[in-house]
């Protein structure tokens, strides 16, 4: 145990916030970026600004694994710090970028820095509490990402009012200051295992076939469906996705083990997480668009539009939990989906090129944070709990690498849909992508209801305990970079 558990426990809890907030304040910075980048001459269409978000999202989904079994056998505490130190340093890189091409570069190396945070970060949490606290150290754990949800919108409209790159450059001084009182305040938990890391091949056949997929969506618009380059890359995507399938079913310790898949109701609960992930993606991305690029509001008003949704997502995982144990998770995950596919038909059907919130996007705003409340993380816990007691820890990384993959699938269809140009002539292009998002998501519902019918036919737990889920999700809600 640490010799200073609160300010261990800051430590971990204040770097858990920062490279959650960042996710979502980039999405509500993304318009001024494409401006500021437009002025200096570059070429910063919707397709070329997307990979802000996707470089981070594919890098974190393949570096997950890698970076906790890394702590596990270099030790918790100096990944932990490593992380923050190579998110802090990114972190600068992408406020001093002098064109898109160099934030690309540097969001990819945040990404690196928080998939050394994010796995560690609760196991040296653990470490640095007595025994008796620490249930209440993971509750404040899981309750960060909802703080980080709810604060995100607004923290993203002040800091781009100032300038987009503060959006960056405010991780800075909390990075820092984590660095230098987690040298002396964090415990020293030692190593947990040895033996090689995952498969590092299979880690770089990820980030080939999803950036392969995600570049062939979003340059489709403006080079053809059937040019060159576009079947180039979806022919990469296709062959580089069926080499790791196979490298994976074969390699003795494989990035993701999807003989996991195999097991129904956790096949069916990650089905359910990227087809809602790309819907919740599409959701986030495509109302800042609206209300920035159509409407023609400022980040600021943005954000204070976009916060209700954010806002209610964990209130209402927290008031549903009790109807979760007793009814199970199937049926909140239906619920969840059809709430959510509500809220985007509600906005594709009344909104409208002439602002009206209260009557447009405030009642799509309400029920897309419930449904995301209810099904999203149920969806993941539904993942945990579906695979044997002693692969928990195995089957929740995948699970999370899930959610990041579907962040960057729902924000290539976006773009594939409305093109490298948002305006008012758009409309027709975004009711397109709303409905899309309300398929998805009722299509999740239906999961549910097969979770539902399924319900009590979870794998025996032949291995130890698994943990409670808000200790291997990695991430406690739902997030898109």
């Amino acid at each position: 145990m640490s010799k200073h558990p609160r300010a261990a426990a800051v430590v971990v809890l204040v770097a858990v916030f920062m490279t959650n907030l960042d996710l979502l304040i980039v999405n509500v910075a993304l318009p001024a970026m494409g401006e500021d980048f437009s002025a200096g001459g570059g070429a910063a269409g919707l397709g070329s600004l997307s990979w802000v978000l996707n470089a981070y999202a594919i890098t974190f989904a393949a570096l997950l694994v890698v970076a906790g079994r890394a702590g596990d056998r270099i030790g918790q505490r100096p990944v932990f710090l490593a992380g923050i130190a190579v998110f802090t340093l990114a972190s600068l890189g992408c406020a001093l970028a002098p064109n898109l091409g160099t934030l690309i570069v540097a969001r990819v190396v945040q990404a690196v820095g928080a998939s050394a945070q994010i796995p560690t970060s609760l196991a040296l949490l653990l470490a640095a509490v007595p025994a008796e606290r620490r249930t209440q150290a993971t509750r404040g754990w899981a309750g960060v990402g909802g703080l980080a949800a709810a604060a995100g919108p607004v923290a993203g409209g002040l800091l781009t009012e100032v300038d987009w790159r503060w959006v960056f450059a405010v991780n800075l001084p909390i990075g820092i200051a984590a660095l230098v009182v987690g040298r002396s305040a964090l415990p020293k938990p030692a190593a947990r295992e040895t033996g090689p890391l995952p498969d590092l091949l299979g880690a770089l056949l990820v980030i080939v076939s999803i950036a392969s997929l995600a570049g062939a969506l979003v340059q489709a618009p403006d080079q053809g469906w059937t040019s060159g380059e576009t079947l180039l890359l979806l022919a990469v995507a296709v062959i580089g996705g069926a080499a790791f399938v196979l490298r994976s079913l074969r390699h003795p310790r494989p990035l993701f083990e999807l003989d996991l898949l195999r097991l129904p109701r956790f096949g069916a609960a990650n089905a359910g997480s990227l087809l809602f992930g790309v819907a919740f993606s599409i959701m986030l991305l495509s109302n800042v668009l609206w209300c920035q690029e159509v409407w023609d509001w400022s980040a600021l008003r943005t954000g204070l539009a976009l916060a209700p949704g954010p806002a209610l997502v964990p209130v209402v995982t927290v008031l549903t939990t009790r109807a979760a144990q007793r009814f199970g998770q199937g049926p909140l995950i239906a619920a969840g989906g059809v709430l959510f596919a509500g809220g985007m038909v509600w906005f594709a059907i009344f909104a409208s090129v002439t602002p009206d919130y209260v009557s447009e996007l405030l009642p799509s705003q309400l029920l897309t944070g419930a449904g995301v409340g209810l099904a999203l993380g149920t969806l993941v816990a539904a993942g945990v709990h579906a695979v044997p007691g002693h692969r928990a820890a195995t089957g929740s990384a995948l699970v999370n690498s899930v959610r990041q993959i579907s962040a960057t699938i729902g924000v290539a269809v976006l773009v594939a849909v409305v093109g490298s140009h948002v305006d008012a002539t758009s409309h027709h292009d975004f009711r397109v992508v709303w409905y899309t998002a309300a398929a998805l998501s009722l299509v999740t519902s239906a999961v549910g209801a097969r979770l539902s019918r399924g319900r009590g036919q979870d794998p025996e737990r032949t291995g130890p305990a698994a943990p409670k889920v808000a200790e291997v999700t990695g991430r406690a809600l739902p997030q898109t970079s």
